[in-house]
């Protein structure tokens, strides 16, 4: 499993306009090879922003790789940059393999 994080760093009184902007996005995920879940996860306050991060699951590096050369990827990213007084630079991507895991259900 590989799995794909991005950090965004959001200006204060921002976060409902962030939130609102993914709620309403067509990720364009459901039907791509090699993909597993979702999460947008909302992290602490600091200062001048608060911390979220993008988490997606994938088959493999590979399948992730072959979204982000995709067209659905394309269409999923179209609007980025509309709303930049959100964002507080651009996001931080981050990749892992998974080396080891386990969950409750035993999958």
């Amino acid at each position: 499993m590989y799995i794909a994080m991005n950090r965004f760093r959001i200006a204060k009184g921002k976060e409902a306009d962030f939130e609102r902007i993914w709620a309403e996005r067509d990720s364009h995920l459901e039907d791509v090879p090699g993909f597993g879940e979702f999460s947008l996860l909302k992290g602490p306050e600091a200062e001048d922003h608060t911390l979220y991060a993008s988490h997606t699951s994938w088959e493999s590096q590979g399948h992730f790789e072959d979204w982000t050369k995709s067209e659905a990827f394309r269409a999923a990213h179209s609007s980025a940059g509309s709303a930049k007084d959100v964002y507080l630079g651009p996001p931080q991507f981050e990749g892992f393999e998974a080396v080891q895991g386990f969950s409750k259900n035993g999958n």
